[in-house]
Order: structure tokens, then sequence, then C-alpha cells
């Protein structure tokens, strides 16, 4: 089943001979020097730092001036920037210097190195691009690997907006621009080369889906570094010519409200995000600051990044349709790293449609309705079409035979949004990138590894043939989760461990499956080995794990050759038939227990005890003041919740990465006696 929508395949009529985004920041530094194009709100409300086309056009000149004088035209220069404009002056910097861009999440102190030097050394990068504020902790923690600390630095924000202007040459539309690190896998780390035309020509569907214009207003909080903050909030702005308002992502997460009132204050015409953000307004925002929200300026407010449910969308329509929100805004799209960001999306203003589905036909690949009321019962968004020159085939994976209509199989793409591949994986690119369709010869397709169907002319997404796990719109790859995990406790036997995730409470939890060894069995400490995986996990990856299985050795469920079977371990902990010899599950919070902020040390042990309690599910009792915090799953959304509630009640700012650094929850505690003290 294949499926295309077309629509207007011309760009607006200045642009007609723009051909990459450097071009088009110059056309407008020239056309509109004096037009605010970026405004970074770094409280996530107030005060304004804003960029001009001009402005910008100067810094990146700048930028590339230095970039030349130690780095040739096509070296790698890895990106690590805090939620601001430097990301946005560096980036157009490398692309008027012609080398190519490799955005990373900044690195905190003795954490995520292993997974900054695999990057580094696959994409080849030869100088770092940062702030000075992010520079001097960085090099310290990287003393010790060779390979980082010998790379040159260049602080974008210590170079002068009039330093010089670098002789430009602007680059061929299929040059690489930058190479977009898809998370996680440590172990194989896969940097997709994303060329100036794959911006381009996505730049031109999202316009076209969105109905952006000159005349729009957007509001993100997105990270640069992902591709949807990319895209969304530093390359649609400048394709399309209207004002970006940018707020630090942790400012939203601290009080989602800073969103809502961003839109309000700008009369935002354009937003959107992950399926998690939806449920966090709902959840994180009281009545009397929804009275001040005024939501009806909005034309499109779409939702990516992570799987989208008809629930989420229900609930924020009904909570916020008193302030102006419609139905209609909604837009459910779908896309990924690979094809630049985007593959479908409905067409603005038409809001979201659903299906009800059997659950149990859908698992058989069958799509058959299902009576709302059901248990077997599954609701299904759809995701729209593609559009321009982009095409999707619904294919038989095993076959590669085009699958019937209203049948599943997995999403093929075509068209000129598919990036180059992989870099330096050549193998690999051939695999996914240059896939034929039994019987149509000659004609390439990407296999994004996801699941779904073609209904009435709508895309739906069922589910993943590859076992990448998503959660809160990132992407994990188990097989680094299950290193981690086996590693963290001696009694675990290595490579018999499975991550995957499931679905409770309307959203993707994670769930361990992991073997013990058979020396162990008669003195098993399911406490210690449970408590040890939460730890890990959580100071590895920031994820909170909501399920632990220890299995029984040599009975995880395995092919001939050895490999995990994860769906089968899945399914074996759904139907509740794994060898089980101890387990753990994150308990139902608490809602009902008192919070209160009295200013005394035993007070404020109390007050976090009530907190884990209450947020993370943790019982009192098995609460030890003597363990580090990441023992009890604080990943970073509830790190930040912690930050907030824990200012709104002592008036004190304890930032995340303090609490990672504390010892134990008793050196917490008084931590934050003594800033109260201060």
């Amino acid at each position: 089943m294949a499926l295309n929508h077309f629509l207007n395949d011309s760009i607006t009529a200045e642009d007609t001979y723009l051909h990459t985004f450097p071009e088009i920041l110059s056309f407008r530094a020239k056309e509109t020097p004096d037009e605010v194009a970026y405004t970074f709100l770094p409280e996530g409300e107030g005060v304004e730092v804003s960029l001009t086309y001009a402005s910008l056009d100067r810094y990146a000149h700048a930028i590339a001036m230095r970039l030349k004088e130690i780095a040739s035209h096509g070296e790698r220069a890895l990106m690590f920037f805090p939620p601001g404009l430097e990301f946005i002056k560096a980036l157009f910097g490398c692309f008027y210097a012609g080398i190519i861009a490799v955005p990373a999440y900044p690195p905190r102190k003795n954490r995520s190195l292993e997974r900054i030097k695999v990057l580094v050394e696959d994409a080849g990068c030869t100088l770092v691009l940062s702030t000075a504020a992010i520079t001097q902790p960085a090099r310290i923690s990287f003393s010790g690997m060779d390979v980082l600390k010998q790379l040159p630095w260049i602080n974008t924000d210590e170079i002068d907006e009039y330093e010089g202007e670098a002789g430009v040459e602007f680059p061929d539309p299929g040059d690489v621009a930058l190479l977009q690190y898809t998370s996680g896998s440590t172990g194989a780390p896969k940097g997709v080369m994303v060329t100036h035309q794959n911006f381009m020509r996505n730049a031109e569907f999202f316009r076209n889906c969105f109905r952006l214009s000159r005349q729009s207003i957007a509001i993100t909080w997105l990270p640069c570094f992902h591709d949807l903050g990319l895209i969304d909030g530093v390359l649609m702005p400048m394709y399309v010519g209207y004002r970006l308002i940018a707020i630090p992502p942790v400012a939203f997460l601290q009080q989602p409200v800073r969103w809502l009132k961003a839109i309000t204050s700008y009369r935002a015409t354009h937003t959107g995000g992950p399926n998690f953000a939806f449920d966090l307004c709902v959840d994180g925002i009281v009545t009397t600051d929804r009275a001040k929200l005024d939501l009806s300026s909005l034309h499109s407010f779409y939702s990516g990044s992570e799987p989208v449910r008809k629930a989420t969308f229900d609930r924020f329509t009904e909570n916020f349709q008193p302030y102006g929100f419609r139905h209609q805004m909604l837009l459910p799209a779908y896309g990924m790293a690979e094809t630049t960001l985007i593959i479908t999306g409905p067409e603005c203003g038409r809001g979201p449609v659903s299906l009800c589905l059997s659950a149990s036909a859908l698992e058989q690949n069958r799509v058959v309705p299902a009576p709302p009321e059901g248990v077997d019962a599954r609701y299904l968004i759809g995701v729209g079409y593609p559009w321009l020159d982009t095409e999707i085939m619904i294919v038989h994976p095993e076959t590669t035979q085009p699958c019937e209509r209203d049948e599943v199989g997995e999403i093929w793409v075509h068209g000129s949004i598919v990036t180059k591949g992989y870099w330096n994986k050549p193998e690999l690119t051939v695999e996914m990138f240059q896939a034929q369709i039994a019987g149509q010869p000659g004609k390439n397709w990407f296999r994004t590894g996801d699941l779904g169907f073609i209904h009435q002319g709508e895309a739906y997404i069922t589910g993943r043939l590859k076992d990448l796990i998503i959660i809160h719109g990132k992407n994990y790859y188990p097989q680094d989760i299950e290193f981690v995990v086996t590693e963290s406790h001696p009694d675990l036997k290595a490579n018999a461990c499975a991550a995957f995730s499931i679905e409770a409470d309307e959203e993707e939890k994670l769930v361990i499956t992991a073997e013990v060894k058979r020396t162990v069995l008669r003195r098993i400490n399911v406490d210690a080995i449970c408590e040890a995986i939460r730890r890990q996990v959580n100071e590895e990856f920031e994820l909170s794990v909501h399920a632990i299985q220890l299995l029984r050795t040599a009975s995880l469920p395995k092919t001939s050759s050895g490999k995990i079977q994860r769906k089968a371990c899945k399914k074996g902990y759904l139907e509740k038939n794994l060898a089980v010899v101890g387990e753990w599950t994150m308990p139902t919070p608490d809602v009902t227990t008192d919070q209160s902020g009295i200013a005394d040390p035993a007070s404020i042990e109390t007050w976090l005890v009530n907190w884990l309690h209450r947020n993370l599910g943790i019982p009192d009792a098995d609460i030890d003041l003597s363990k580090p915090i990441t023992v009890y799953g604080l990943n970073s959304l509830k790190a930040i919740q912690l930050q907030q509630d824990v200012l709104d009640s002592y008036d004190i700012n304890i930032p995340p990465h303090m609490m990672y650094n504390q010892q134990s929850l008793k050196e917490l505690c008084r931590h934050a006696m003594e800033m109260l003290n201060v």
C-alpha cells in the first residue's frame, strides 16, 4: 500500500533562487536586517534576549572566520551548548565555514563521558564549539580521555559580533550539513548525514503542512540538539521568515504554564512538543494560572517525537478549551532523524482523527474495528500523510512485498527528505536506505523499522519492528540499558538481560528482566540487586525503572544463536509466565501526604521522605537517608519537579546536578539547611 499527498511543490516567491540555509540567512540579513529573528527568555518569562538577521549574520561570519583558521571544509565540529542563542550563531557559523556540525547534549560532571567519547571517535570530530561556562568543567571531566582532551575548543560567546567577515562560498545543496546522532547506542552510534538539500526539502514540507507564513509567530522549549528542536526551533523560522521565541526546557519542565503563558503573551500561532508535554500542562497548571491564558491565536499545535495518544489529546482539549484552545489546532505528526524530521502530517486546521481497533488483531497485523467499550479496544491517532515528493509504502518486512490496504506492515519512505545514510557505515546505509520493494527494482526506499498501515488515506503507527525504547520523546537503545544493568551488580549474569517498554497509565515505562547467576539462587538479595539496577540506570540514562524481574538462570527467552528475544520477554512479562525468582515494581504514588516546609534538619528530612513517597511511590519504610537520591529513580523530569517544590517550600534553589552529586539523602538535606542559613 503506497501513499503520496501533493500540495504546492514550490517555495515562497522570494526564496526561489535560494538553495541552502546559509543563502537564506545572507538574503534576510540584506533584505530585513533589523527584523528580530530569534528571542530567548532565559528564565522562561520576563527578560528577553534577541537576535536580528543582521546581527546573526555578523556573528556567523565571525565564528566562520575562527573556524577556517583551524579547520578545513568538511571537518566535523562537536557542538556543546546550553539553551539560548549561542547554538544558533554557531550552527550558521558552521554553515558559512563549510564545517559539518555535530550537535550533542552537554556533558555533566563525570557522566555520559563514554557516550561522548564514542561519538567523537565515530564522527572524527576535530574541534569543539561551546561556551566558556561549559568549556572549563567539561575539559576537566575530559582530562582522562586523550581523544577528548586534545581537541581544540572555541567559545563562541567570547567572539565579538564585529570581529570580522569570513569569505563565504555557499555550500552545494548535496553537501552534508550536519550529523544528527540518534540517542543512546554507546556501542554503535549512528550519525545521520543530513544534507543542505534535506533541510530545505523538509522545511518546505513543514511549511506546507503547518501552513506557516511570514506572519506566523512560534514558541518552542525543545532543545536544539534534538532533531525536532533543531528544525522547528532554529531552521523553520529562518526558512519562512517568522519570529521564534524560545524558553529553556528546564523552565518549561519546572513550570509548564510558562509555555502557555508565552503563547498568550506573544500571540503565538505555532508550537508543539512530545505527548508527555501535553500531560504536564494538564497536571501541572493550576486553575488560577489557567484563568490568565488565551490560546485562541494558535493555528497549529503539533505533537510528535513519541507515540501520540487519544486520551492525552482529549484531556488537553477538555482542560484548555475554556481558554481559547480548539481541538482543530492539534496536529499529530510522524517522523525521524533519518528522514531529516517529518514524514507525515495532516493538513493544518483539520484536527486529529482516530480509529478504535481490536488490539489482539493488531498483534496479528490485522486492522479490525472494535467497539469503544470493549476490553480489546485500542485507539490509534492518525498521523496524516506525506507531502511534496515524499512517498510511504507499507511493506511486508520479510518478503518486501507491498501490503494490502488496511494491513499492518513496515513503513518505508522515499523522497528528497530521506537523508544520505549513516556516517561511516556503508553496509548499514545500504541495508536501511537502499531497500528495494519486490518486483520494483531501481527505486530506493528507507526502512523506518516502524509498523503501521494506511486507512482512507491516513497513516497510522502501530508499533516498532526494532527494539528502540521511546520515553518522553527520547530514544534509548535497549542494548545500552542492558549492559549497564548487568554491570550494576555482581550477582547478575552477563548477556542475560532484556530492557523494553510497556504502556502503563497512558505512558511508556521501562521494564527490566535479568537473569541472576546460578551460584546465588539460594542466597539472592532481591532488594540489593534491584536497588543497584535502579541507581545505575538512573545515573547513566536519567530514566526511572518501572519494574524489575529477576529470572532463574538460563530462562530468559533467546534465539538458538543466543540473541535476546525482547518481544518474547515483554510478552512473558505481560502474561506473567517468566521464571521469576524476585521482583520489584514502582508503587503507585500516594497523593494525600501533606507537604510543609519547616526549616530545621529533621523537618527537611521528613519533607523529602514525604516527597519521595508522594511523587515516586516509594514506601516511607523503604527510604534510607544514607543512600543517594539516584537509588529511588529520580529522572530528570522528577528532579526538576523536586527543584521547583523545594523552591516553593523553602525558597532555595537546588539544581538537579547538585542533587545527583550528593552522596546521600542526608547530605542533600544538610546542603539544603546550609543554603537556608546563608
